[in-house]
């Protein structure tokens, strides 16, 4: 691997000492968590200024950095007196929308959660943001903006007092008192008021005041500008936008679309698994993904453990892959659990696009897409859950879909696992970093010490395979894991060594 190519730099770099930054929606000892407030999805943007996390409630919130705008234009002076920038990464919240609703198919007699499975940021314009949420059914393409609000001031009634025609009931002042308000009519809502014949009141108006409108105070407004809906029988797992800025494509098990953003009612079937007679079918799509610099590239993952890399040029329909990259089975290794384990859960091309990283329920693969004999560097995630297939089979969690990202320079690559633990691998040629990570505020309470990584050779091809905590059942502490909590959706930032992640309702962040 080398930087240009999105790997590692040259040399081994040392290994990330991560620190707690922020937490949002930290529960309390003993708190219950409702179902609708658990995140399903989160995203940096492309600048890695903003972050955005949708729930199972359908709802999209979004933070800011906010420590940047604070040090706006120190950098470069810091840089020239050769001083180091160690910024504290800090976010804000900065707003929330409902994005999807429960829905009901009478055709189908289904009901559609309203849970957001994923969120992918688009280009930014004219200082308004967009972005594509979804749940199993139906994309979403939101615009949020600031705007200022405005509001009519100088009128000439008293808003407080003032009803209807501007006229006040009689029992509100005395009859005594025989005033009349600004705009010409008399307190006690007498026939002495102005009538369309434009009459004035004895005296005259003492002031007439036009309107004007006054725009001080600024809002966040939410904007749904396009909805793709109906294209998909099955239930969406991914979405993923075009380099070209005007693009993005949606898969679900069978098949993967392509759509134009300014196109809702059309699109274009690119991707078609499903088998005349569904008794044939044996694998389905798990993950698709554009190539990050070339807009005709994508990738897409299955339950067999397969990636098919895809080039839009070649066909209409892209039912034959250019390049396919999986791992041979070990001869007398198959087992009733093989090809559950072997599913893909995730994938991730590298900034550059060289390399693309999967995720299944064991390990964490990395690809070098020049290299279709197999992944480069395998990373031990769950080897020592092997013992414990039949458990994790009965109570479903063997089912569990882990996200996977790997840090802007490619160097380093992070995944979640149980107990509310992420661990980050260090990816770079001689590295043995290995970190296991707790989602609380003091996140080195669960420390792993790496084991040296294993080298194995298989066929003519050296691959780097570093293993983590190897006591089955239990951390590196010795404690039992809980398989109820499940760290399965993070993200890193694009420049810089910061990782978001969800464990149930809460998001913490770290740097390092």
């Amino acid at each position: 691997m080398n930087a240009g190519d999105g790997g590692a730099p040259a040399g081994t770099p040392a290994p990330l000492e991560w620190k707690f930054s922020q937490v949002f929606g930290e529960r309390t000892a003993g708190e219950e968590v409702q179902e609708v407030d658990v995140i399903s999805a989160i995203e940096f943007d492309r600048t890695g200024d903003h972050l955005a996390t949708g729930d199972r409630g359908g709802r999209v919130v979004l933070f800011e950095r906010t420590d940047a705008k604070e040090h706006a234009g120190s950098r470069r002076e810091l840089e020239r007196m050769d001083y180091p920038v160690t910024r504290h990464p800090e976010f804000r919240y900065k707003t929330e929308f409902q994005s999807h609703e429960p829905e009901f198919d009478y055709l189908k007699s289904l009901e559609i959660e309203e849970k957001i499975n994923k969120i992918r940021w688009c280009q930014m314009a004219n200082g308004a943001l967009f972005l594509l949420s979804t749940n199993d059914k139906t994309i979403k393409f939101w615009k949020v903006q600031e705007k200022k609000v405005k509001k009519i001031s100088d009128l000439n009634i008293d808003p407080s007092r003032g009803v209807a025609n501007g006229s006040m009931p009689s029992s509100s002042v005395s009859s005594s008192q025989k005033q009349y308000l600004v705009n010409g009519c008399y307190t006690d809502g007498s026939s002495e008021c102005l009538s369309n014949d434009l009459s004035f009141p004895p005296g005259g108006l003492p002031a007439l005041r036009l309107p004007v409108v006054t725009s001080g105070e600024t809002s966040l407004a939410a904007r749904c500008r396009r909805v793709y809906a109906h294209a998909h029988d099955y239930h969406i797992n991914s979405i993923s936008t075009n380099c070209d800025g005007e693009t993005f494509i949606s898969a679900d098990d069978l098949r993967i679309n392509l759509w134009n953003l300014q196109i809702s009612n059309q699109s274009f079937n690119i991707v078609d698994v499903k088998p005349t007679n569904m008794e044939d079918l044996t694998e389905v799509i798990t993950s698709a993904e554009f190539h990050p610099t070339h807009c005709n590239i994508l990738a897409y993952s299955s339950s067999r453990g397969s990636i098919r890399l895809v080039d839009m040029r070649q066909s209409a329909l892209c039912d034959s892959h250019s390049k396919l990259f999986e791992e041979q089975e070990t001869p007398g290794s198959r087992s009733f659990f093989t090809e559950i384990i072997a599913s893909i859960s995730d994938i991730k091309f590298a900034k550059a696009g060289r390399y693309i990283l999967s995720r299944d329920y064991m390990t964490l693969k990395l690809w070098d897409i020049n290299m279709d004999s197999g992944p480069v560097s395998t990373f031990q995630v769950h080897e020592h859950l092997r013992p414990k297939l039949c458990d994790l089979y009965e109570n479903d969690s063997i089912f569990d879909k882990f996200e996977c990202c790997l840090s802007g320079d490619g160097s380093r690559v992070a995944t979640g696992s149980y107990s509310n633990l992420f661990r980050v691998f260090g990816c770079a040629p001689g590295s043995t970093e290995a970190t296991t990570l707790e989602a609380s505020k003091n996140p080195r309470r669960q420390v792993q010490t790496p084991s040296r990584p294993s080298r194995s050779l298989s066929s003519s091809i050296t691959r780097v395979v570093r293993r983590g905590s190897e006591s089955p059942g239990a951390d590196a502490n010795g404690n039992s894991f809980d398989f109820t909590t499940k760290l399965l959706h993070l993200t890193w930032h694009p420049t810089e060594n910061s990782i978001a992640c969800a464990a149930a309702n809460s998001l913490y962040m770290y740097y390092a």
